[in-house]
Order: C-alpha cells, then sequence, then structure tokens
C-alpha cells in the first residue's frame, strides 16, 4: 500500500479516471451495435457522424488505438454505405 499522500492521491485520481474511460468506451460500444443493426439509411448515416466523433475522441484520449479507430469508422462507413 502506498506511503505518501501524493500516491494516495495518485491512486485515487486513477481510478477516477478509470471509471470515466470505461464508461465512454463501453458507451461507444453500445453505439456501435446499435448502428450494426439499423436497417435504415438515413438514420444510419446519422448515427455515424457521432460513432465516428465517439471513436476519434476515445483514439484522442489513447483509450484505443488510433489505427483500430480508423478500420471501425472505415468498417462502418462501408456498412452504412451499402444499406
Amino acid at each position: 500500500m502506498a506511503n505518501h499522500k501524493s500516491a494516495l492521491k495518485r491512486i485515487r485520481s486513477n481510478n477516477a479516471k478509470k471509471l470515466r474511460n470505461k464508461y465512454q468506451h463501453k458507451t461507444t460500444r453500445t453505439f456501435v451495435k446499435r448502428l450494426n443493426g439499423t436497417t435504415d439509411k438515413s438514420e444510419a448515416q446519422e448515427l455515424l457522424k457521432t460513432v465516428s466523433s465517439m471513436l476519434d475522441k476515445l483514439a484522442k484520449k489513447n483509450i484505443i488505438h488510433k489505427k483500430k479507430a480508423s478500420n471501425q469508422k472505415s468498417k462502418l462507413t462501408k456498412m452504412v454505405n451499402s444499406l
């Protein structure tokens, strides 16, 4: 266990960041699943904008790798265009 005040604070802040990152990542995955289940093209295009933005934010904060975000956006865009 940590002995210094700064180490204890670091543990608390790391846990808070972990929870925030986990929430954002899970929310994005839910939106991706919702987009994959959509059959209406206009609705899918609106969802794609939202999901792309969410993926970019996750990549910017290093929650997911930037190439993973790029691959997911590409795959989802192909799927929307094929509707």
